[in-house]
């Protein structure tokens, strides 16, 4: 327990906007400080602090507090263990007892790991320094590699015994139990003995610390050279380690991201520790993992401009163009580097001095277009048809910047370097944006639509969604209003705003995009005859270059009965000025079909993605537990029903909403 008195002592030296602000970018307004909030996520400021009242309050999510009840909530922990943050920080100092067999069984399961974790990071950091094995071959490896000893006492580095389980055996002798010591991935447990093993074992180890500073996983590397071996070992997922919520080394890098208002982005842990050796502190990486949605979210609290710095190969180049996008549609200014061929930043870092790595940085950092098109038209050269498809990439990215201005800076930018008309590049920006544009207005709607079962299975790893309540409009519905935007408006055009510009867009180009990149295959056989039909047609009004209209007679006359069943249905059974019955009943407002094209046809595409994927699962699931599958086959099921929920995923972020 701590006494009251140290308690007022803590909440007198709390200085909420410094607390704070080792978590949050905050800017000044008036008397008070505002930010996007950590809680939740947002484009506009609504989380203010208040210096003079010691709170913080978001008028977005509701949450407010003072400096103790910041950190609890931010970084999950107990009133004590945030008591005992604040407390460090200020330098007051605590005294309590040592924790007793009791008190440690009174701990949650997370702060018990949490607990492990800081014990096994002290452990191999003292392992590295005081035993001979670790000495002969993990500092001299770091010695070796250029780190100093401030360096590698800076960012704790260690060394895992090469015994097999030595660690474990003294982590358990010190009263850590197995069940967190499994929980967290340091140790390991054999099916075939049930014996105990450390899973870093003879590996150089980086702790990855929250951002806060606690270690919560460890990143494990090799010095063998057996290429069987894995060259590097993460700890796995669990309760206090979501590797995609984690950025290697920003709690070393926050106040200089602050201060130089950029954070600049590599790849390994060796990556960050020589550039910061070396005087460049704004660095962090998404430690050999591919840049996630939630890494970038995590670095907007600190600033808006990412510098992306990789190795100057195919496969950093790959890792560079992979990133862009995702930095692009979270708001964020994004700049590139590429190195030298046959550098990577560790390299780089300790050939020059801090000086010259900021001149080198300030002298090659390139926007995302004049990044990729140089990149991109070194491997197009003359081929017309690599130019196009350097095109469509470029028009892809500048879809997913949700600023105005800035994308149209980005598409006149564009058309001069490529060579292209401007309004050409407008209307293609239109059509991959009006995807996009849907997904807000149709998430009600989906929501009305759908309803999820929340209770989910796990088999042999893959996530599994039980079959769900089928609401609303059948995919049945979806595919014929599919079908019938193809036949009766496919030769119209509906008006679309692109930043101040208005462009035409073509219905029957806008869902046959989006239909054939997703690579969607019409369940309803009769309405899938009919799009396969559609699409001959229309691919073939391209090549001739014409400008007839594709005439109804192939459909009305097709020799399959069926097929010629369901368009006379659709031709004349629907008014031309009555509304279809899939939206009338979520309440769309009745006016004429053909003046509310821009709204329904985004609609429909995205309701109809998420009901395919959602059918093609339930079949599968179905698969799954019919008698006799082999497991071959049932692991095979169990790989597409994994990639479609991921895909499914992907559609529920886009609706900003969770569909699993």
């Amino acid at each position: 327990m701590i006494d009251n008195g140290t308690i007022d002592r803590i909440f007198a030296a709390a200085n909420i906007v410094d607390i704070v602000g080792d978590f949050v970018s905050l800017r000044k307004k008036g008397v008070n400080f505002q930010a996007c909030c950590p809680f939740h996520n947002e484009k506009t400021p609504s989380f203010v602090v208040s210096p003079s009242k010691g709170l913080f309050k978001c008028f977005g999510c509701g949450k407010g507090g003072n400096s103790v009840t910041f950190v609890m909530e931010h970084e999950s922990m107990g009133y004590v263990d945030a008591l005992k943050y604040v407390a460090k920080k200020y330098g007051i100092e605590i005294v309590e007892k040592e924790l007793s067999v009791d008190d440690i069984k009174k701990n949650d399961d997370r702060e018990s790991m949490m607990i492990a974790s800081t014990y096994a990071s002290e452990y191999f950091t003292k392992y590295l320094h005081d035993s001979e094995e670790g000495k002969n071959i993990g500092l001299s490896y770091f010695q070796e590699r250029g780190f100093t000893p401030s360096t590698i006492n800076k960012f704790r580095l260690g060394f895992c015994p090469t015994t097999g389980n030595q660690f474990t055996n003294d982590a358990i002798a010190a009263g850590y139990k197995e069940q967190f010591l499994t929980a967290t991935g340091l140790t390991g447990k054999r099916e075939s003995d049930g014996k105990l093993y450390d899973r870093f074992y003879g590996r150089i180890i980086f702790p990855i610390h929250a951002i806060s500073g606690r270690v919560t996983a460890f990143g494990g590397r090799t010095l063998r050279t057996d290429k069987k071996v894995a060259k590097y070992v993460n700890s796995p997922e669990s309760e206090i380690y979501h590797k995609s919520n984690i950025l290697y080394g920003l709690f070393f890098a926050k106040k200089a991201i602050m201060q130089d208002n950029c954070c600049i982005l590599v790849e390994g842990y060796t990556d960050v520790i020589s550039l910061h050796q070396s005087g460049v502190e704004n660095v962090v990486s998404s430690s050999g993992t591919s840049l996630t949605v939630e890494q970038v979210r995590l670095i907007s609290r600190f600033t808006k401009n990412i510098t992306v710095i990789y190795d100057g190969d195919n496969a950093g180049i790959k890792a560079s163009l992979r990133g862009i996008d995702i930095i692009l549609r979270e708001g964020l200014n994004v700049r590139i580097i590429l190195l030298p061929e046959g550098d990577d930043p560790d390299s780089f870092a300790k050939k020059h001095s801090a000086n010259e790595l900021k001149e080198y940085i300030r002298e090659n950092e390139e926007d995302f277009i004049s990044f990729k098109t140089r990149v991109l038209l070194k491997g197009a050269g003359d081929d017309p048809i690599k130019r196009a498809e350097l095109i469509t990439d470029i028009v892809n990215s500048m879809a997913e910047v949700p600023d105005n201005i800035m994308r149209a800076v980005y598409i006149k930018e564009s058309a001069k370097i490529l060579g292209i008309s401007e309004h050409i590049l407008l209307e293609e920006v239109a059509r991959k944006r009006i995807s996009h544009e849907s997904d807000t207005q149709t998430k009600e709607f989906i929501r009305n639509q759908q309803r999820f079962e929340p209770q989910r299975y796990t088999q042999h790893n893959a996530v599994i969604s039980p079959p769900t309540s089928q609401f609303g409009s059948s995919i049945d519905e979806i595919e014929k209003e599919i079908v019938k935007y193809l036949l009766k408006y496919g030769n119209s055009s509906f008006s679309y705003k692109e930043g101040k510009e208005f462009v035409k867009l073509n219905v029957a180009e806008i869902i046959i995009g989006d239909i054939e990149s997703n690579g969607i295959v019409l369940q309803n056989s009769a309405y899938r005859e009919i799009y396969k039909t559609y699409l001959e047609l229309h691919k073939q009004k391209i090549v001739e270059e014409s400008t007839e209209l594709i005439p109804m007679y192939n459909f009305i006359n097709h020799h399959i009965p069926e097929v010629c069943n369901a368009v006379v249905d659709i031709l004349t059974l629907e008014d031309n000025y009555k509304m279809s019955n899939i939206w009338k009943k979520h309440d769309i407002a009745e006016e004429k079909e053909e003046d509310m094209l821009s709204e329904v046809v985004p609609r429909t595409i995205i309701l109809y993605k998420s009901k395919a994927i959602e059918s093609i699962i339930a079949e599968l699931q179905r698969n799954l537990i019919e008698e006799g599958i082999s497991e071959e086959k049932q692991s095979e099921i169990l790989f597409k029903i994994t990639a479609l929920n991921r895909e499914r995923l992907s559609i529920a972020t886009r609706l900003k909403r969770l569909m699993l």
